[in-house]
């Protein structure tokens, strides 16, 4: 019964997202996400409940906080190895701070389109993107749709962030196909390899530098650039928690 209303509510919203003004579905969206907020938060914490009555509570409290801050770790441990190698090669102090946040996928966006996710992030900025982090690797961003945060996950076509490839830091745009990641604007005269470990630049204001990406599988030629494909290990399939980049 739960899950015949909630795909009501998400036939609703998609008929309203087609036939109302933005001002209009703004105001509802922000209703229907509050509604699927205040749905998931009653589910959890009947699941908890349940879970920590029968399968030895204090242990599964401790082992999930555990498993929170552990991968909270391995991504700002990866970050700073990152900019400290950089650092070491160029001779530079610059304090480096980065700080990511935990948020909660509501709901897709849209049906059948896996990679919009609309996410429970409370510290929002409307004017800012923000780059998304799931096992410690890229996932995505987070943009501004009708005043609310939508998650771009990294396979689609808007979800953009400037990285570095191998150990000649060469600069490229990463940017979905609906499939993979690509990397594109890769200048002409320079030689990125298949196998070379691609890295967030934290030259765009989105992410960090050092947040991996993945590894370069083919190089092809443009007209005027080079791109190359992307493999990660990182599959998204239903995001539960992702996490936010709130300061580079």
């Amino acid at each position: 019964m739960n899950k015949l209303k909630f795909l009501l509510i998400v036939i609703c919203l998609g008929f309203i997202s087609f036939y109302l003004s933005d001002y209009a579905r703004s105001v509802v969206m922000s209703g229907v996400k509050l509604a699927l907020s205040l749905y998931q938060d009653s589910r959890d914490f009947i699941i908890d409940t349940i879970n920590e009555h029968f399968n030895q509570a204090s242990e599964i409290r401790a082992l999930r906080e555990q498993n929170i801050e552990l991968e909270r770790s391995v991504t700002l441990l990866s970050a700073f190895a990152y900019k400290l190698d950089a650092l070491l090669n160029e001779q530079n102090s610059t304090k480096f701070t980065p700080n990511i946040q935990l948020v909660r996928a509501l709901s897709y966006m849209n049906i059948g389109d896996h990679d919009k996710v609309w996410i429970d992030f409370d510290k929002f900025d409307e004017n800012k993107i923000y780059g998304l982090i799931s096992q410690g690797k890229t996932a995505g961003i987070v943009i501004n749709k009708d005043g609310s945060p939508l998650a771009l996950l990294q396979t689609d076509p808007k979800s953009t962030f400037s990285v570095s490839i191998g150990e000649q830091r060469i600069a490229g745009i990463a940017t979905g196909n609906g499939k993979n990641i690509v990397v594109k604007f890769i200048a002409q005269w320079l030689s990125p390899k298949v196998g070379d470990e691609v890295y967030t630049s934290g030259l765009d204001g989105i992410f960090f530098s050092g947040v991996p990406v993945g590894k370069i599988t083919k190089v092809y030629e443009e007209e005027l650039y080079k791109s190359a494909i992307v493999e990660t290990d990182l599959k998204i399939q239903v995001p539960s928690y992702l996490y936010v980049v709130t300061n580079q």
